[in-house]
């Protein structure tokens, strides 16, 4: 199995996510809440991901040991990684138990997964861990096969319809944390040049008018080409790309409004024209303006058009 390369540029952004406060604060609600674990993982980052989390199951812990069931645990989250790339999806390992990946998506881009499960949909009988007990038995499970028994036996029992609300409740928190990775790129997260800060600020007063390159850079004394170059390095966005994640963050604080069109919104925002703010807003979100709004404000969809 290929190392995933850790200076990937998904990894830093997830990174990010995971040190956020809404983040920890959903996390741990979640997990006071359902009992299960939940870790946020950068996309082709292969590991156990329970492995720490306080709500892992016993079974699971116990079979992390082994070197088999680690790598056929390995290879399920491959196989649940290359089946949810649009959509929530759960497999079963071995055991029967069941482990969910819920996509994270940056506009198009895929990048991290919200991981659940180690989960039964139904009780586990004599039969079943009879026939478990044979396969542990073929990777070389043969002492304390008792306490793999009760451990098994701990698992956590859900009912499909129980887990697909949770399921669908991290669906809805990782179109969150998709929000929240935009403004994480946006926002200033590191110490930076007192010019570059200053041009942060004009740009935040300022995203509603036309704007230029050069305008800004007048502004913070600079020369174009120099600010140009600074700016990009400072932010890793050109100024072109930068502005337009402002107005867009600032066309989805206006869309909270369910009585705000979206044609409104965008020339509020600072966007010249729909087409362009269409071409803009759909490449950063990863959807179009119209339905964004309509998730917002699902009954008003049929009522309310751009």
């Amino acid at each position: 199995m290929p190392v995933p390369d850790a200076s990937s540029p998904k990894r830093p952004l997830v990174d990010q996510l995971r040190r956020s406060q809404i983040y920890r604060d959903y996390e741990k609600a979640f997990r006071e809440t359902t009992g299960l674990p939940l870790s946020l993982r950068a996309r082709e980052t292969f590991d156990l991901p329970h492995t720490r989390d306080p709500n892992q199951n016993p079974f699971c812990a116990l079979m992390s040991g082994t070197n088999h069931t680690c790598a056929g645990c390995l290879q399920l989250q491959r196989k649940v990684e290359e089946s949810a790339g649009l959509t929530p999806k759960t497999l079963k390992c071995f055991a029967g138990l069941c482990d969910s990946a819920v996509p994270v998506r940056v506009g198009e881009n895929l990048v991290a997964f919200l991981q659940t499960g180690q989960i039964l949909l139904h009780r586990p009988t004599s039969t079943q861990m009879s026939k478990l007990t044979q396969v542990l038995l073929k990777y070389g499970v043969e002492t304390d096969l008792k306490k793999y028994e009760e451990a098994y036996f701990q698992s956590r029992v859900v009912s499909k319809k129980q887990y697909d609300s949770i399921l669908q409740l991290l669906t809805i928190f990782a179109q969150h944390l998709s929000t929240l990775s935009n403004q994480l790129v946006v926002q200033e997260e590191t110490q930076e040049a007192p010019a570059i800060s200053r041009a942060r600020a004009f740009i935040a007063d300022h995203h509603t008018e036309e704007m230029s390159l050069t305008g800004v850079a007048r502004a913070v004394n600079m020369s174009a080409f120099y600010f140009c170059k600074s700016f990009r390095k400072a932010t890793g966005l050109t100024f072109t790309d930068y502005v337009a994640r402002v107005r867009v963050e600032k066309v989805k604080n206006l869309l909270l409004n369910p009585n705000k069109r979206v044609s409104e919104a965008a020339y509020e925002a600072g966007f010249q024209s729909l087409s362009q703010f269409n071409r803009v807003f759909r490449r950063i979100a990863g959807e179009p303006p119209s339905v964004y709004r309509d998730k917002l404000h699902p009954s008003a969809a049929p009522k309310v058009h751009a």
